[in-house]
């Protein structure tokens, strides 16, 4: 012990020496043995109860009869490989955000589940309810009834900076609550960079393991600067590439969910664009590549209403700068719906500033949904007229449009149309409207041949009615 001493006491002076000096509020070797004794146990103490175990299960059908809802052979083969149900269980984390029990984790742990339990780490069971779920950002708020809840805060996570010390706290494996520690290794991480195609994250080497996914990333403060949700991994395990959903967006579901609301609601921007690289940056003139350049603007966009044209750069959105469109996304949607933000873009090497407002797609022209009944020759399938909203729920290009499947139904799926297939014809009827569908259908029995368009390619399908 004495000999660990002396070799502290040599550093110190060492890096204490003349010219070394450094501010009292900057990073420093530790100043005495008890600095270096200190731990993270106070923090876990204080941050750990508000972090929970969730339990989803899920009840599913394992297989489905061939003859399900066929109006012929349904009756007489009732029985024939009738569907036997089967429980789904998937374990994860979550954390409690308010005291008054609203629970945060991810949608792939509790989106689809029936039954929900949260587990606190003093053993405490509650049952839970999905207030908000939404796939695309992989976020869940929950709700438990009870009040007086131990909570962590959450930090604005614009403010966390590379390099900071952060643990993540979670139930891997499903050994029970665990922790582990690192630091932020890159901010703005989005897109295929992640892994998952998908949205905007914090980068952490703290070790993400399976069922970690839902459980807080803190600071050393014990505020809460992400959600923890997935891993890059080749082996399965956890190589020091972690990432969590950043508390600012975590906050806008809790806002929604708090005002009532069941589905998260994300701004529209009405348009499609892409990162500026190095070939676009020459092209355009640029110093460095940076923004993303707008390709494609819907005309009822709130950046065209705001004078934004297709060609502009956007480099900034509320102060912040985006490089890529899920971090232009990201932007928009952690401000919230029926708010403005500014918008900085380059045009013809000119920095340009406009107020974009933040609105819903809008459901214009009506999309005029209409699911065919039990008259109708394909009972079950659900159709709609393209539009803002439509589009924006089902994926669909900007330009499209005609009259979309929302659900096949059980015949629909058996012909081959899928949810997103655009129906152009029924035999020799041009579909105008989700109306002409049903009629044009019976006029055309017993010989009925649908053309459709799936993913940009004609589809020709032919049945007997």
């Amino acid at each position: 012990m004495a000999g660990i001493r002396l070799i502290c006491a040599l550093l110190l002076a060492l890096v204490s020496g003349p010219g070394l000096a450094q501010a009292e509020d900057a990073p420093r070797v530790p100043g005495s043995w008890a600095e270096i004794s200190l731990s993270f146990a106070p923090l876990v103490k204080e941050a750990a109860p508000a972090v929970v175990n969730i339990y989803a299960r899920r009840v599913v059908q394992a297989r489905r009869s061939p003859f399900d809802g066929d109006p012929f052979f349904g009756g007489l083969f009732r029985d024939f490989g009738a569907p036997r149900p089967r429980v789904q269980n998937s374990l994860g984390s979550g954390v409690i955000v308010s005291a008054d029990g609203f629970v945060v984790s991810n949608y792939h742990v509790v989106g689809q589940a029936d039954d929900i339990r949260v587990v606190l780490n003093d053993r405490r069971e509650y049952q839970a309810r999905v207030l908000i779920g939404d796939e695309e950002a992989d976020l869940a708020i929950l709700k438990v009834d009870a009040e007086d809840m131990p909570f962590l805060p959450l930090r604005d996570s614009d403010t966390v900076e590379v390099g900071e010390l952060v643990l993540a706290i979670g139930n891997p494996f499903g050994v029970g609550q665990t922790v582990s520690s690192g630091i932020v290794s890159g901010l703005a991480r989005s897109g295929t960079a992640t892994g998952t195609g998908r949205g905007y994250f914090i980068q952490t080497d703290a070790p993400i393991n399976p069922g970690n996914s839902g459980g807080a990333l803190i600071d050393v403060a014990g505020r809460m600067i992400g959600i923890n949700t997935s891993i890059l991994t080749r082996s399965g395990g956890s190589n020091g590439i972690g990432f969590a959903i950043p508390a600012a967006l975590v906050a806008q579901f809790l806002e929604q969910a708090r005002s009532g609301k069941t589905v998260f609601e994300r701004p529209w921007a009405g348009a499609t664009g892409q990162p500026v690289d190095a070939d676009l940056s020459d092209g355009l003139g640029l110093l460095r590549p940076e923004g993303v350049i707008i390709t494609a603007l819907h005309p009822a966009s709130p950046l065209a209403a705001a004078g934004i044209a297709v060609g502009d750069v956007v480099v900034e959105v509320a102060g912040k700068p985006v490089n890529t469109p899920a971090e232009m996304l990201f932007r928009m949607s952690v401000q919230g719906l029926g708010k403005t933000v500014e918008m900085a873009y380059l045009r013809n090497g000119d920095v340009l500033r406009s107020s974009v407002a933040l609105i819903a797609p809008p459901d214009d022209p009506p999309s005029e949904r209409r699911v065919l009944g039990e008259r109708d020759i394909l009972v079950g399938l659900e159709i709609a007229r393209i539009n803002p909203a439509v589009s924006n729920d089902l994926g669909l290009p900007l330009t499209k449009d005609g009259i979309v499947v929302l659900q096949p139904g059980p015949l629909g799926r058996r012909v081959g149309l899928q949810t997103g297939d655009v129906i152009r014809r029924v035999n020799r009827f041009v579909i105008q409207s989700p109306a002409d569908v049903g009629p044009a259908l019976r006029q055309a029995a017993p010989n009925v041949q649908i053309e459709a368009e799936r993913d940009g390619q004609r589809l020709i399908l032919r049945f007997r009615a």
